[in-house]
């Protein structure tokens, strides 16, 4: 029976967890528009834990940066690249969001996000969870987990990123979402494509093909939220408006 999970309903378990970070290998596959496929079952990495994290970067040339010097006096200055520092909390505020839309086996459908503190169970349906939700654009950024060793039970997952505050700012962040297997290179995916109205983004599409762990690059940007991602995908939610609580730094 398939039971369709709102933005506001809880998750099962909630109980402290313990995971596996998988291996930092020093080599990493980029997925791109060419190359947008790859299984994790033929790279042997279709168990443990696969970890996927979202960092990003602000360019100092698009908020402002520093004042602008005079080449006359530093004729160098043309030479270096713009430089790029982590958002903090004095630049402009834009809080980018992970997520995964599950369609699990047994017909069951939700979403493990921030918004509604939905976070998931990595040892419990649906086998996804969320570390936490960062907000400022740090170095560790946000994590997704998901239980590879439960694969049978998981249909496909859905990843993707969106801006909370609802400022269009893709265009100034330097996005990367990394897929980490238990063994193996890194997968990267760069979120560089300029879509300066954008407020959603879905990344990857994780899917269960005959038992093999199937990872393709999505990339496909939207000037809505999650709805429109799944309408997109055709995942069949109701969704509602949610809201972070207030924190500082």
């Amino acid at each position: 029976m398939v039971r369709d999970m709102g933005l506001f309903d809880g998750l099962l378990g909630g109980r402290a967890n313990r995971f596996d970070s998988g291996n930092a290998a020093t080599t990493a596959v980029e997925l791109t528009k060419r190359r947008p496929r790859i299984s994790l079952t033929k790279q042997g990495a279709a168990t443990g834990h696969l970890r996927i994290n979202l960092s990003w970067r602000m360019r100092t040339s698009d908020i402002g940066g520093p004042a602008r010097q005079s080449l006359l006096r530093h004729p160098l200055k043309a030479l270096k690249p713009p430089e790029v520092l982590g958002h903090g909390q004095s630049m402009v505020d834009v809080d980018l969001d992970l997520g995964c839309m599950y369609e699990l086996a047994d017909g069951t459908k939700g979403v493990v996000q921030p918004l509604g503190n939905l976070l998931g169970d990595v040892n419990a349906p649906p086998y996804v969870k969320l570390s936490g939700d960062d907000r400022f654009g740090s170095g560790s950024g946000e994590t997704l987990y998901i239980n590879l060793d439960q694969w049978n039970a998981i249909k496909r997952l859905l990843v993707f990123v969106y801006i909370y505050d609802q400022t269009p700012a893709f265009d100034r962040t330097h996005a990367v979402v990394t897929l980490y297997p238990s063994s193996g290179p890194r997968i990267e995916i760069g979120l560089d494509e300029r879509q300066p109205q954008a407020r959603s983004c879905a990344v990857v599409l994780i899917e269960n093909v005959k038992g093999e762990v199937i990872v393709h690059r999505e990339v496909r940007f939207v000037y809505g939220f999650q709805s429109e991602l799944d309408h997109l995908y055709g995942w069949g939610l109701q969704w509602g408006r949610g809201y972070k609580s207030k924190t500082g730094r």
